[in-house]
């Protein structure tokens, strides 16, 4: 009981840390650009892409974690879990330096990593940016496997709470600062000072509360064999995300300077929000996944169809809103609240990053249900392919359409691997029901019809000519959306969820 109460707080802090942090963005972003300025703030973007590729270094180990954790833990194996957690907190501490001595080396290469599109100025600011970043990144390789050993204990509270403080910390400690006049310096020691707050909460918790042991001593190689060929296809992973999400930056970079990159920054940070409010619900159901795996039931597939299902409809209402809202009314958003005109072509950009990901985001547990049963090769394998073929085809869309020509390639990729050749293999690779998956999918469809119809008047005949008629429309867009798929589109099991939520919250408040 407390651990299914634990999974619907999970979900709920969840949506919550995340809806926080995408309010908290879209809000401080656009204070963040008019201190900066465009160029300042294309090259903070800049110079975070490229630093975000020292991830590598953790060579995948740390989605390696609770797969192995969850099979010692359905033997009942004490001293075995000790030993992972010590092997995998060596492993991680080295990485950490290797990330760290190789970035402060980059560091000394500004111009010939970043281009000669970059004054000098620029590249001196790019220098101490590097720096700190290096640091910070440094820090998360530990960090990082804490949270996993939390996540495998299923504390989701305590978790969630851990990164919603974080959400809130950056923009209040950043911005005085900023108003100060110490520009994107400030933003990056802010976010390493957090950081840095964050491991030592959680070296804490597990300690003191979970009571997290680490045993230190010979490796034993066959399991770190084990692990090292599960995590070699989450490293491609990991390298096709820093492709697909952070190399259309870089490219920009080369080829037209700050300018371009500050563009695409803005769509490409919403689509990330986007993309980050998806994964609220499918990694708080990432130990129940590997459980499942860890037990090898008979209907094992069957079981994990239905939670996609599930998972996949609880996604497919709350992106919808969001993706549907932003086609109506984010063009407007971007050149008049998140921006100004300047950014108009980051509208575009949001809609192919953004639209296309709809289908495997709807899809994030599949990615937790290959790891769990050791099947994400061929996925890691595919996803190199169109990622490589996504940079051939960016940089010469990029040089003749600037931002939204990157953003194209990008689109490209997303729509071949990731929605349809994906949804062919989960069917017959994984062996998931896909059709019953998008039938009940599809099913939830008849409540949109309203809304879709509603948000194309919106768009033809509606002008906003102020903050509060714009807002007005927006209100009155997510009340006609939220009665329509509550009438036509969720089943009795959703209402009642929802029903019990709202229920316990007015308990709360009495």
């Amino acid at each position: 009981m407390l651990g299914s109460n634990q999974l619907k707080i999970g979900v709920v802090l969840s949506y919550l840390s995340t809806g926080i942090n995408m309010l908290i963005q879209l809000l401080y972003t656009p204070i963040m650009i008019h201190l900066l300025g465009q160029s300042e703030y294309g090259l903070y973007t800049l110079v975070g892409s490229f630093i975000s590729y020292l991830s590598l270094f953790s060579l995948g180990f740390t989605g390696a974690y609770l797969r192995f954790y969850s099979k010692r833990k359905a033997e009942n194996d004490t001293q075995g879990i000790a030993r992972l957690n010590g092997m995998f907190l060596t492993l991680f501490t080295l990485m950490s330096l290797a990330a760290l001595v190789c970035g402060m080396i980059l560091a000394q290469f500004p111009k010939q990593i970043f281009g000669g599109k970059l004054t000098g100025t620029e590249l001196h600011t790019a220098q101490v940016l590097m720096r700190i970043l290096v640091l910070n990144i440094a820090l998360t390789f530990p960090s990082g496997l804490l949270e996993s050993i939390v996540s495998a204990h299923e504390k989701f509270l305590f978790q969630r709470m851990v990164t919603l403080i974080g959400v809130l910390c950056n923009p209040l400690l950043a911005l005085p600062l900023l108003l100060m006049g110490f520009g994107s310096v400030a933003i990056v020691s802010v976010t390493t000072f957090v950081t840095v707050a964050k491991l030592l909460v959680n070296v804490f918790y597990c300690i003191r509360k979970l009571n997290v042991k680490f045993l230190f001593g010979r490796f034993d190689f066959r399991i770190l064999r084990d692990i090292t060929g599960f995590s070699f296809f989450l490293f491609l992973n990991m390298i096709i995300d820093q492709i697909n999400w952070s190399v259309d930056k870089f490219i920009l970079g080369w080829v037209s300077g700050t300018g371009a990159v500050a563009i695409y920054g803005v769509g490409a940070q919403i689509n990330t929000l986007f993309i980050n409010f998806s994964t609220a619900v499918s990694s708080v159901f990432a130990p129940r996944v590997n459980r499942i795996a860890a037990e090898a039931k008979s209907n094992m597939n069957e079981q994990f169809t239905q939670l996609m299902i599930r998972v996949g409809r609880v996604q497919y209402l709350i992106l919808m809103l969001v993706a549907s809202g932003f086609v109506i009314f984010g063009k407007y958003f971007i050149t008049n609240i998140y921006s100004t005109e300047a950014y108009t072509e980051a509208y575009p950009v949001v809609l192919l990053l953004l639209l296309p990901a709809m289908v495997p985001l709807l899809q994030n547990l599949g990615i937790e249900i290959q790891r769990a049963v050791n099947k994400h090769r061929v996925r890691a394998v595919l996803y190199l392919i169109m990622a490589l073929c996504n940079v051939v085809i960016s940089i010469p869309l990029a040089k003749a359409f600037g931002p939204v020509g990157s953003a194209s390639g990008t689109a490209i990729g997303l729509v071949l691997a990731n929605g349809l050749i994906m949804n062919i293999y989960y069917q017959k690779g994984l062996g998931l029901d896909m059709g019953a998956f998008w039938k009940s999918i599809l099913s939830l469809s008849k409540g949109i019809l309203i809304p879709a119809a509603v948000g194309v008047m919106i768009m033809k005949y509606v002008h906003f000519r102020d903050l509060k008629t714009y807002f007005l429309y927006i209100a009155v867009y997510t009340i006609v959306y939220l009665f329509s798929v509550w009438s036509f589109g969720m089943n009795a099991g959703e209402k009642q969820l929802i029903t019990g939520i709202l229920n316990k919250i007015r308990k709360l408040g009495k």
